[in-house]
């Protein structure tokens, strides 16, 4: 007879596994999948234990607990908030938290609920992401920040934290590919330039969506010269279709891409 939270089952190659599982609030929740019955129990006691001893916390997780920490965040949140998530989501007052791992959490607005009680965010390296319809949706792109941005000269998290992605703390500080803010003179100006073997200065403007514009017409002449080469334009809301092509045709870019 199977002890109590665990039962038996075969895998597809023929080996007995254990499966443990627990019911709270008529919620059915597995806990994992084990070779040996008395660690797929000792998942269930361990399960148990949280969602009644409210002296437990997320802290208190250790790497040799038979729960995996995803599992322990769910339980922990199930039994102070009253919801299971299937991510490491932890609510808070006018927030919630998702733990990558104990020392690392994520911070969003409820409005982001939803998204990410059904997305799991994934780390390579230093690169957070999501699989969002058999596609790689890298989560700074969610909040309007372009993979290339710098902190501190593309996007400003107000408070400091970089983990910390509720809206009212994510400044965006330039938004266009090519285009950098810079102080020219004790003046605001806005810097475009070009990668090719390196990076060639197409030009000082005055506004954004001027420099956004001079990036696109650089693109477009070193297009007829390397058409191989993939360059990324901006896609301008700003302006009008009539605006966009009389400030394209306006715009000065630096007479060396032409020569490139």
């Amino acid at each position: 007879m199977s002890l109590p939270g665990v039962y038996e089952t075969t895998l597809k190659n023929g080996t007995v596994s254990y499966r443990a599982s627990i019911t709270c609030q008529k919620k059915h929740i597995s806990l994992g999948s084990f070779s040996e019955e008395k660690a797929a129990h000792e998942a269930y006691i361990l399960a148990c234990s949280l969602l009644s001893d409210h002296a437990r916390n997320l802290m208190d997780y250790r790497h040799s607990s038979p729960l995996s920490f995803e599992k322990w965040v769910a339980l922990i949140n199930l039994r102070d908030n009253g919801i299971y998530f299937a991510t490491p989501i932890y609510l808070m007052k006018s927030y919630f938290l998702y733990y990558l791992e104990p020392e690392l959490e994520l911070k969003f607005d409820l409005d982001d609920l939803f998204y990410y009680a059904s997305h799991k965010i994934m780390r390579r390296g230093s690169h957070l992401f999501v699989a969002d319809y058999g596609m790689q949706v890298t989560l700074s792109s969610r909040y309007g920040i372009k993979n290339y941005a710098v902190p501190g000269k593309d996007v400003e998290f107000i408070n400091g934290d970089p983990y910390d992605y509720r809206y009212e703390n994510i400044r965006i500080l330039n938004s266009y590919h090519g285009v950098s803010v810079v102080q020219k003179k004790n003046t605001i100006k806005y810097k475009a330039r070009l990668h090719i073997r390196s990076y060639y200065l197409i030009g000082y403007y005055d506004s954004a969506v001027e420099a956004a514009v001079a990036y696109n017409k650089a693109v477009d002449v070193l297009k007829e010269k390397y058409p191989a080469k993939q360059y990324e334009q901006n896609y301008i809301t700003e302006c009008s279709a009539s605006e966009y092509e009389e400030l394209y045709r306006c715009v000065q870019i630096s007479p060396k891409i032409y020569t490139l």
